[in-house]
């Protein structure tokens, strides 16, 4: 349950990710009324900042970025705006102590903490050790972003770490793709509709493409995704995610635990991948971009077949792409249905499919095939679109917006647990071990010409 008194207190909140969405998310809670009774956000950082200059840092990105100040409460957003510099680590906890102190004195007594780690991954551990050093862990919910971890070694060693600080009961790893409204939709159309429950099996699909190309680049992150790279930025996280979101049994309930398990289950049923089914690339000119180093082998691109090894799914493969600097941006989950052997003939492939489109507030889309009118039997393919925000009364929150809401909320059920972080990790094992050889792509097309072998014999249904 939401307490009446919440600090917020968000490391590297100059940094780019606070700027570009965990700030707007806040703001957008707040406009919306669904922010604690009594609040307030402490930004962190290394530098000594005025809380004056931090509450123009936040104005600024909200006008680049959204909501604009003027389409909500600033004035009365902005006098909670804190910010404690000197850093945060167990040497030494900067200014963080004494602006909290000054918080929970305007606040009241024993307000609940929420920690927002918006920071690199290598920073997880020294920020986790420090919160237990200067008593700010206990009874705190920390909110981790992805990736969490950078190997499944270093997953290891930081999960260790978090767990001698923190119960499992107060950690929030966060991945956003869990957060959209399409992705949650994948489970109330499959379980509220018999009609696509009964043919959720293998029996029926004949393979689920989960494709997110790009048409960003990465100058505005250079530096942390040359130390990335698709793999882990985007493979190992959101698209297994959302394999497991398609692929996991019916839950007993759809709550936190019941759903969290269905999900962690049937990640454990992932094959590890095999190098010789994914491809690895890295667009034309990446090395070019300022931050970049000179010789880098950082995959910009990755498409990989995930099988996994379970009744329903048995056989089925999954095609998962992702990439930047491609030929058009998009966020799609595709459940292509078989094609019916009898009675009719020489039906075209891939023509009866699912699709929820990720993207924005989502769209749920049926293609099949029909009769066109007329006096000869001519079939046709159809589309039938469901755009989710024009459902009445629909009041869609972007997913930043809603997992930080749910943090408040003390729902963990669109959170990540180590037992199935732990299974990804091994499933992505080979090909940290082995990579596939880095392939060159064009900018603005849809990445190495080998993928194209990954979902024969039929094809990837955008672009190629």
């Amino acid at each position: 349950m939401a307490t009446a008194k919440t600090v917020f207190v968000l490391f590297g909140a100059t940094g780019d990710l606070a700027r570009r969405m965990v700030l707007p998310a806040f703001y957008t809670l707040a406009i919306e009324g669904l922010l604690p009774p009594g609040w307030a956000l402490i930004g962190n950082g290394r530098g000594d900042v005025a809380h004056e200059d931090f509450r123009k840092h936040v104005h600024d990105a909200l006008v680049e970025f959204g909501p604009h100040p003027d389409q909500g409460p600033w004035r009365e957003f902005e006098r909670r705006l804190y910010f404690a510099g000197g850093g945060f680590d167990t040497d030494s906890p900067g200014s963080l102590l004494d602006v909290i102190g000054h918080v929970r004195r305007e606040l009241g007594p024993r307000p609940e903490l929420v920690h927002y780690l918006a920071v690199p991954p290598q920073a997880f551990p020294g920020l986790t050790r420090a919160l237990g050093q200067h008593g700010l862990a206990e009874g705190a919910r920390v909110v981790y972003e992805k990736p969490y971890g950078t190997s499944p070694k270093n997953f290891r060693s930081l999960n260790r770490i978090v767990h001698t600080v923190l119960d499992e009961s107060q950690v929030y790893r966060i991945d956003h793709f869990l957060g959209k409204e399409a992705t949650q939709n994948l489970h109330v159309l499959r379980f509220a509709n018999e009609l696509f429950a009964a043919n959720w099996h293998r029996d029926h699909i004949e393979s689920v493409q989960i494709d997110v190309p790009e048409t960003l680049g990465v100058a505005d992150r250079a530096a942390f995704y040359d130390a990335t790279g698709a793999v882990l930025d985007m493979l190992v996280t959101h698209l297994f995610q959302v394999a497991a979101e398609v692929a996991m049994e019916p839950p007993a309930s759809l709550g936190a635990a019941d759903l969290q398990s269905a999900r962690e289950r049937v990640i454990r049923s992932f094959r590890p991948l095999d190098p010789a089914e994914v491809v690895l690339g890295q667009f034309d000119g990446y090395r070019d971009v300022k931050g970049i180093a000179a010789r880098s082998r950082t995959d910009t691109y990755v498409a990989a077949k995930l099988w996994i090894d379970n009744a329903r799914w048995k056989g089925v493969p999954f095609l998962l792409r992702t990439g930047k600097r491609m030929a058009a941006g998009e966020q799609r989950v595709t459940l292509v249905l078989r094609t019916p052997p009898r009675p009719l003939k020489g039906l075209p492939a891939q023509a009866n499919a699912l699709t929820f489109s990720l993207a924005g507030d989502g769209q749920i889309e049926l293609r099949l095939l029909a009769k066109k009118p007329g006096v000869e039997l001519q079939v046709e393919p159809a589309t039938v679109t469901l755009p989710l925000a024009e459902l009445p009364d629909a009041e869609p929150l972007p997913p930043y917006v809603r997992l930080i809401h749910d943090v408040l909320l003390g729902d963990r059920s669109l959170f990540t647990r180590p037992d199935g972080l732990s299974a990804a990790w091994r499933a992505v094992q080979p090909i940290l071990d082995a990579p596939p050889r880095l392939a060159r792509y064009p900018q603005g097309s849809w990445g190495p010409a080998a993928a194209r072998k990954l979902a024969a014999p039929h094809g990837w249904l955008l672009g190629q």
